[in-house]
């Protein structure tokens, strides 16, 4: 079975910088909404036998307008188990006014997620919102399915995906995380064992670039 894993489009509040989680939402930018038809085309011929999305509103609208491009079009399944990570008074606050305040949480919070510590911020802890995903996502081992679809969040998808590829905390955002409007694809047979196929694929925008070029 392959997983299908989107970040949602790029929004008002991701292009000011601002931390956007379960307790906050801002609507897409115009232009996110171009690029997210543009991969909706990119997954057209791609059956999915099942579309999940979280139920904030920012996740929602990208799994409708995937949707809308697919060819064989299915009811989107909202869940808040797929929420982004609970920040607490993070929320709405600007990267740049916190990472002043707290350099070494928020150089912790992007490259070693071990040093992070939630409580400053009353937010979800690490395991607490990996957790929640990955207890739903393994939790339709019986479905019998080819390609499920999920469509979540920045911090939250990239953080449950490799603790699904078997990395360890202080690893997780080593790499960086997840790009909005990415496909990142993996496979499994049993839901205890998964392999990556492919990481934060941003292919369909090179269409978008070619036409602006």
């Amino acid at each position: 079975m392959k997983l299908y894993f989107i970040r949602h489009g790029k929004t008002q509040w991701n292009l000011e910088g601002r931390f956007q989680g379960a307790g906050g939402d801002s609507p897409l930018l115009p232009t996110a909404v171009e690029e997210l038809h543009l991969l909706g085309k990119h997954l057209a011929h791609t059956r999915f036998d099942r579309m999940y999305s979280s139920d904030l509103p920012r996740a929602v609208k990208t799994a409708e307008i995937i949707n809308s491009e697919n060819n064989e079009p299915q009811n989107i399944i909202q869940t808040e188990e797929l929420r982004e990570w609970k920040l607490g008074k993070l929320e709405g606050a600007k990267w740049a006014t916190i990472a002043a305040i707290y350099p070494h949480q928020m150089e912790a919070f992007r490259h070693n997620l071990a040093k992070f510590d939630h409580s400053i911020f009353d937010a979800e802890s690490v395991y607490q919102t990996t957790q929640r995903t990955i207890h739903f996502i393994k939790s339709l081992k019986k479905l019998k399915a080819n390609n499920i679809l999920f469509v979540g969040h920045g911090a939250n998808l990239t953080a449950s995906i490799r603790t699904l590829l078997g990395y360890d905390v202080g690893s997780l955002r080593k790499n960086g995380g997840l790009s909005n409007g990415s496909v990142t694809i993996l496979e499994t047979n049993d839901f205890e064992h998964f392999s990556l196929l492919d990481w934060n694929n941003t292919d369909h925008l090179e269409k978008l670039e070619t036409v602006k070029s």
